[in-house]
């Protein structure tokens, strides 16, 4: 709600002149404001930080494998390189895509004291795409662990 001061002329200037004193010169005050209003970038920022902190550790990076669910799982912490079979049947070691005839060597120059890999497969992937992998690995004299998800626990989304 604005207030206007004025005598009514529409000028902004009162009927007396004042003169003979400091008062004598009046500025005008109907410059104007060159100031770029920062409040609603600053508010906009603020929530957008505020959402962000809340969804971030909900989002998880990676390639989209959803990996067959069984009774009993093995809880293991050992670190070791992970192959993994996507949907398509597309082939990756560590996320980084790879061909299946060079899989083996891959594995061995990337990792020469692992004697074990990781696969992680889609529980949708054809049965003989798996079946390579595990024989290529296999005939390298790799140690073969498949990745699975105990029943009771639901499936986590990337």
């Amino acid at each position: 709600m604005g207030i206007n001061a004025s005598n009514g002329n529409g000028n902004g200037k009162s009927g007396k002149r004042l003169s003979g004193s400091a008062f004598g010169h009046r500025r005008r005050m109907n410059g104007v404001v060159s100031e770029m209003n920062v409040v609603p970038l600053v508010d906009v920022v603020l929530v957008l930080l505020i959402i962000f902190m809340l969804t971030a550790h909900v989002m998880e990076f990676g390639l989209e494998v959803e990996v067959p669910r069984v009774r009993t799982v093995r809880n293991t912490s050992e670190e070791l390189p992970i192959v993994t079979l996507s949907k398509a049947g597309e082939v990756y070691l560590n996320e980084k895509p790879v061909n299946i005839n060079e899989l083996a060597a891959s594995v061995r120059t990337q990792f020469p004291n692992d004697e074990a890999v990781y696969i992680r497969a889609d529980k949708s992937v054809v049965w003989e795409a798996l079946a390579q992998v595990v024989s290529a690995l296999g005939d390298s004299k790799l140690n073969v662990r498949l990745v699975t998800q105990p029943l009771d626990e639901t499936p986590r989304r990337r």
